[in-house]
């Protein structure tokens, strides 16, 4: 529900922005009203997790959610659909960490922490394109709205499930509130998250972007000066410092900033240069998510416990690699089946590989009272490597489509009288459009293949564990560091 709700709406924008009368410059805010709220206070969200317990934590996240999404889908004005999002992204920073903190506390014997920690890679990695295929679904036989309201069918679902069969077998703690490392990080990272938005939207040199990225460069430099020096600091820093769980979040940051970049360019691609509807792009991503989630549950959750983590996070991200450059193969006039299917099949198989190891080595021998701050680190990790990869690749992308068209001077679409030669240089403008288009697509996703690269440097550096056993989850994991 957290993870495809970012991109279920994606689909559904032009139908909401038409309904509720929201300027073009304003449509924005129903993607970013989410993302700001939901990564600026996931820190905050799993020191929350600590101190009321995850179990509670997990249904009143449920029920909030819930709430945030009827409120949205009944929407009459395009501020009161921000604010509903705004609302959902501050429930959902306390959902994810309490989902993850559970499974961290529960599921303690290798072999059942493997299966659901494969079936839990595989929904986060998978959720982005089951949204995009649920909001081509809705969008097309329903109303936008119900993008909204289909998280309320979830969540009490959740919510019957999480009260009748959930135990919260780990303590709470007494938690004593880091309120200047609260602000401070909270805060910097509100401003990092926006700071990338208004790159993707206002450009790299704008003064907004500029001041939010200064303001978040000096907030997480303080906040990392105080969280040394406070006797109960909101993210301690043995957390990021342990090798394992500091490759993790390095290698999630990088793997996100890949996937999600990609994620934009492909709708794109389908819709604008293809012309697929809405509900074929969404079951275009089928194959992909198809396939990452059989590799999880069926084949990394199976090799965990017999192999360490970076025996299969590194080929997981060389594979994704080689998927991402066959996807630069893309032209305007090429088929999904040549140029696109075997780039999904890749790349499911690469994520696949990833997310689960990625997920468990971060989480294990973490002690009870920092699995929910643990957690929301490794999903901040996603949420601002997602948001840095749809700037910087979007940039790229823009940079390289507007220099295709001015170094291949694409003749103006009026210039002759005769309507015979003004209908081919019509089509002719037309056409090399597209290809600006598609060659600014290439080239950042060859920049999405050396980030994929990055990632698998990372992981066989900086992960050392063991095989997942009874041994490292309860003591830390396996293999020094």
């Amino acid at each position: 529900m957290i993870v495809l709700d970012i991109t279920v709406v994606t689909i559904a924008l032009p139908s909401a922005q038409a309904d509720l009368h929201i300027a073009p410059a304003d449509k924005q805010w129903v993607m970013t009203a989410y993302t700001l709220a939901f990564g600026g206070l996931l820190l905050l969200g799993g020191k929350i997790v600590d101190f009321v317990g995850r179990k509670n934590t997990l249904i009143i996240g449920l029920i909030g959610f819930a709430g945030a999404s009827a409120l949205g889908g009944a929407s009459v004005t395009g501020g009161m659909l921000f604010g509903a999002r705004a609302v959902q992204g501050t429930f959902g920073a306390l959902l994810a960490p309490a989902a993850l903190s559970l499974l961290t506390t529960t599921f303690t014997d290798p072999n059942e922490r493997a299966k659901a920690f494969g079936v839990f890679g595989a929904i986060a990695g998978a959720g982005s394109a089951i949204g995009l295929i649920l909001g081509g679904v809705i969008t097309n036989y329903l109303t936008w709205r119900w993008t909204m309201y289909v998280n309320v069918i979830i969540a009490i679902i959740a919510v019957v499930g999480a009260v009748a069969l959930v135990v919260d077998r780990a303590p709470r703690h007494a938690v004593r509130v880091d309120y200047l490392g609260t602000v401070l990080g909270c805060g910097g990272l509100l401003a990092l998250v926006y700071g990338f938005t208004k790159a993707a939207s206002d450009g790299w040199t704008n003064s907004t972007t500029l001041t939010l990225f200064a303001v978040a460069i000096v907030a997480l430099a303080l906040f990392a000066v105080v969280e040394n020096h406070v006797s109960a600091p909101l993210l301690p820093p043995h957390i990021v410092a342990e090798r394992n769980r500091g490759g993790s979040f390095a290698l999630m940051a990088l793997a996100a900033l890949s996937m999600f970049g990609v994620f934009l360019f492909l709708t794109y691609y389908l819709q604008g240069i293809k012309g697929y509807s809405a509900l074929r792009t969404g079951f275009a991503f089928l194959p992909m998510s198809a396939t990452l989630i059989f590799v999880s549950v069926g084949i990394a959750a199976r090799l965990l416990t017999k192999l360490p983590p970076r025996m299969l996070l590194v080929p997981g991200m060389l594979i994704a690699a080689c998927g991402m450059a066959w996807m630069t193969r893309i032209s305007v006039g090429g088929s999904y089946a040549a140029e696109v299917l075997p780039a999904e099949i890749l790349l499911g198989i690469g994520f696949g590989l990833t997310f689960m190891p990625v997920f468990a080595t971060a989480t294990s021998g973490v002690a009870p009272q920092d699995a929910g701050v643990t957690s929301a680190t490794l999903n901040t990790s996603q949420q601002v490597g997602g948001s840095i990869g749809t700037a910087l690749l979007n940039t790229i992308a823009v940079s390289a489509s507007a220099s295709y068209i001015v170094s291949h001077r694409l003749p103006p679409a009026a210039v002759a009288q005769n309507p015979a030669t003004e209908k081919t240089l019509s089509y002719q403008a037309l056409l090399g459009e597209a290809q600006a288009q598609v060659h600014g697509y290439v080239l950042a996703t060859w920049a999405a293949v050396g980030f994929l690269v990055l990632a698998a440097i990372v992981g066989g550096v900086l992960i050392n564990a063991g095989p997942m056993s009874e041994e490292n989850i309860q003591a830390g994991m396996g293999g020094g560091g």
